[in-house]
């Protein structure tokens, strides 16, 4: 499930579109309240290592000039490594970009 430039809408007229085998992901947002419904301090809460894949670049070159396309598409959930990737900020939102093979692995349903 390859995704070829796709993109990110910003404000109008403008779109994100990563590089290269660059792959830009919306991390998901960590629990502010523990099970028993106790809201947590932002300083206990731990950063998520999940995140949904919202653009991606058209893949890396081979030696031969072939394009080899990315591993993951738009819509895909991923596992992130823990450290690692450029944290961005978009239109107030916050992402990481990271290259493809950085990321650990793919969540199927």
């Amino acid at each position: 499930s390859s995704g070829i430039n796709a993109e990110w809408p910003l404000r109008p007229g403008k779109k994100f579109v990563p590089l290269f085998d660059r792959v830009l992901v919306s991390r998901v947002a960590a629990a502010t309240k523990s099970k028993g419904g106790i809201m947590l301090p932002e300083s206990s809460v731990k950063k998520q290592n999940e995140g949904e894949v919202v653009a991606v670049g058209e893949g890396i070159r081979n030696a031969d000039g072939d394009v080899i396309p990315n591993a993951v598409a738009v819509g895909d959930k991923v596992l992130l490594p823990e450290y690692g990737g450029t944290k961005i900020i978009l239109d107030d939102e916050e992402f990481v970009l990271v290259r493809d093979s950085e990321i650990l692995g793919r969540f199927s349903e």
